[in-house]
């Protein structure tokens, strides 16, 4: 498998990323740990959480996702051999919410360590733009945790390219660190935002994009036809807006290709992917072992020219 740099770090990072949210949520420990084996046992390396996942499980608090995933490096003993991305600053702006807060992230670090069991972080991203805090106080808040080796590289997350151009500007009027990845949204169905704004951008800086809902929260795994059907899934809400002309098309499309290439729709949503110049290392999810050794397969299969044009051209806004 042949790995990817993030930005300009010179950080290695698996094709694919796993996406740590489920950890708490659709998988409980036992089988978290049972993904993650699966994940480590097909040869990648790249894990994404964040500080509030997953906070929006009745009873949880946030934390449990990082929890999970330190308990487990623990166990297994691996954490030299992973590259481990998480997040701050997701509850928003709104009253009571401290963003990107300085304070805040000082404090919400030590935190993420703690559970993380981990003396750093190799990727420390901003999960929501804060209009409130100085951009320059981020960076800088930011630049004490690198020079305190508690973090390697900084990340973005939710961004505009606005906020992104002003962001590197500053880092580099201060000598602060600079963001080196952009996760954004991007999947066959959520395309123009991405591919008009924020691609060309990406590509110019060099900045690493690890996009989050790389199958559109489940819908581009073909599973999910109908509404009915939405009651297979804890995230039927977020799959319902899919279920229009357009997806429907965007769906037909998978199954023609993934017919040809004798695959899943998911393998080949997640191959699209990868085959896009701007994207480092989507984020795909799992919530069991066999679910994440079929989405595997997606960096074995190379998507010829005509294949790429016709999934554009029918998945098209």
């Amino acid at each position: 498998m042949k790995k990817r740099i993030l930005g300009k770090s010179g950080i290695e990072v698996s094709p694919i990323c796993f996406g740590g949210n489920v950890l708490g949520w659709t998988a409980d420990e036992s089988m978290s740990f049972r993904i993650l084996d699966a994940f480590v046992e097909t040869g990648f390396n790249f894990i994404d959480t964040a500080d509030i996942y997953s906070s929006w499980v009745p009873g949880n608090k946030g934390g449990e996702s990082e929890t999970i995933l330190g308990n487990w490096m623990k166990a297994r003993g691996n954490r030299s051999s992973l590259v481990i991305a998480t997040k701050v600053g997701g509850h928003g702006t709104g009253p009571g919410n401290r963003g990107l807060d300085p304070a805040h992230i000082i404090q919400n670090v030590e935190k993420s360590l703690q559970r993380l069991q981990t003396d750093h972080i190799d990727l420390y991203q901003s999960h929501l733009d804060d209009v409130r805090t100085p951009v320059e106080a981020t960076l800088q808040a930011y630049s004490k945790l690198v020079e305190q080796g508690k973090v390697r590289i900084i990340g973005a997350s939710n961004f505009t390219v606005q906020r992104m151009q002003q962001s590197l500007e500053e880092s580099e009027k201060h000598s602060f660190p600079s963001y080196q990845t952009l996760q954004p949204l991007y999947n066959l169905y959520d395309r123009k935002v991405f591919e008009e704004e924020l691609a060309p951008f990406c590509v110019e800086n060099e900045i690493a994009v690890i996009n989050y809902f790389a199958l559109c929260s489940g819908f581009l795994t073909g599973k999910y036809r109908s509404k009915a059907d939405l009651n297979q899934s804890p995230r039927g809400e977020r799959i319902e807006r899919c279920l229009n002309e357009r997806g429907f098309q965007i769906l037909k499309a998978l199954d023609v290709v993934s017919k040809e290439y004798q695959t899943t729709p998911a393998v080949i949503s997640l191959a699209w992917l990868l085959a896009k110049p701007a994207v480092t290392a989507p984020i795909a999810s799992a919530s069991s072992p066999e679910q994440w050794k079929e989405l595997a397969k997606a960096v074995e299969i190379s998507l010829d020219g005509n294949t790429i044009a016709f999934l554009d051209w029918k998945s098209e806004d």
